[in-house]
C-alpha cells in the first residue's frame, strides 16, 4: 500500500473527544491562559475526575489532597496536566485491534512518553524541546501500528513477531504495510491539526538522521521508541542506542548512564484510562 491516503480510507478512524480537539489548539497558542485550557478541562466532568484521581495518586506525591482544577494545576503545572488530558482523550479515541496485546501497547506507550521526557533533561542547552511535545509525542509514536493493524491486519502477525530488536517493529511496518507507525501516527496528527513540530517529529521518528541538519523532537522520539522496545530497561540498553543519534543531540554518555530512569518509575496513566 504505497498510498498512505488509500490506508486511512481503508479503516473507520478513530475520534478524537471534542476536549481533546480543543487542547490541541492550545498546544501552540501562547496565549493560551490557565483560565481557558482549565475550563475546557472542566467541560467534561469525567476527564476531570480522572485527573484529580492521578494528581492525588503517589506518582506525584503532593504534599496535599488534590480537590480542584485549580489546585492541580497550581501543584503539577499546567503543560503536564494539559498533556495527561490529551493522553486520556487519545486512549479513550483508540481501541487495539486483534493481534495486539493491548496492555503491553499501553505499557510501551507511557515508557516511551516517560523516556522521551527524561532525554530532553540531557540535551545541550541550545537544542530547545518542550518537554511536554516530547512526553506526547512518546505517548502518541505508536499509536499508528493500531491503524496498520486494522488497514492491514493479516500482517500483524509479522509485525509483532518475537523476539524483537529494538527499531525492529518499525522495519517490519515499513515492509508490510508500506509505512512504520510514526508515519502513520504523523498523518493523523496533522489530520487532528496537532503542531507542526510535533506532527514533523512523528513523521521522521523512526529514521531522524535522513534529515539534515536533525530535528532533536525526531532525534528523541526515536531513542524513545528504541529504549522503550527493551521491557525493564536498565541503563546498559544505552550502549544499543545509535550514537549518531546521541551525538547528533549532545547528549552525554555519563549522564545517561548515571541518570537512566529505573524499570516502572514513570507516571502510569491507568488512572486516565479506566473507563
Amino acid at each position: 500500500m504505497a498510498d498512505i491516503a488509500e490506508l486511512f480510507k481503508s479503516v473507520a478512524l478513530p475520534v478524537m473527544p471534542e476536549v481533546g480537539l480543543a487542547l490541541i489548539a492550545t498546544l501552540d497558542d501562547e496565549d493560551a491562559s490557565v483560565s481557558k485550557i482549565q475550563g475546557l478541562i472542566a467541560h467534561d466532568p469525567v476527564l476531570t475526575a480522572k485527573l484529580l484521581a492521578l494528581a492525588n495518586s503517589a506518582a506525584f506525591g503532593l504534599p496535599r489532597k488534590v480537590a480542584s482544577l485549580d489546585t492541580a494545576m497550581s501543584l503539577v503545572g499546567l503543560s503536564k496536566l494539559r498533556a495527561l488530558a490529551l493522553s486520556a482523550c487519545l486512549h479513550n479515541a483508540f481501541s487495539v485491534p486483534d493481534g495486539i496485546d493491548a496492555a503491553m501497547f499501553w505499557r510501551y506507550s507511557m515508557d516511551c512518553a516517560g523516556y522521551a521526557q527524561w532525554l530532553c533533561g540531557g540535551l545541550d542547552e541550545s537544542l530547545q524541546v518542550d518537554r511536554q511535545k516530547a512526553w506526547l509525542g512518546g505517548l502518541m509514536l505508536r499509536l499508528g501500528e493500531l491503524i496498520i493493524g486494522r488497514a492491514v491486519p493479516a500482517a500483524m502477525q509479522d509485525i509483532e513477531a518475537r523476539p524483537s530488536q529494538p527499531g525492529e517493529r518499525w522495519e517490519r511496518e515499513k515492509k508490510l504495510a508500506g509505512f512504520d507507525e510514526g508515519e502513520v501516527t504523523a498523518e493523523l496528527a496533522r489530520r487532528w491539526n496537532f503542531p507542526r513540530d510535533v506532527v514533523h517529529a512523528l513523521l521522521l521518528a523512526s529514521d531522524p538522521l535522513i534529515e539534515k541538519p536533525m530535528t532533536p523532537l525526531a532525534g528523541v522520539l526515536h531513542l524513545a521508541g528504541r529504549l522503550a522496545d527493551v521491557a525493564d530497561a536498565d541503563a546498559t540498553a544505552i550502549d544499543n542506542l545509535p550514537v549518531p543519534v546521541m551525538a547528533a543531540l549532545a547528549l552525554k554518555y555519563g549522564w545517561m548512564k548515571a541518570d537512566f530512569p529505573e524499570a516502572g518509575s514513570f507516571v502510569d496513566i491507568g488512572a486516565l484510562t479506566a473507563k
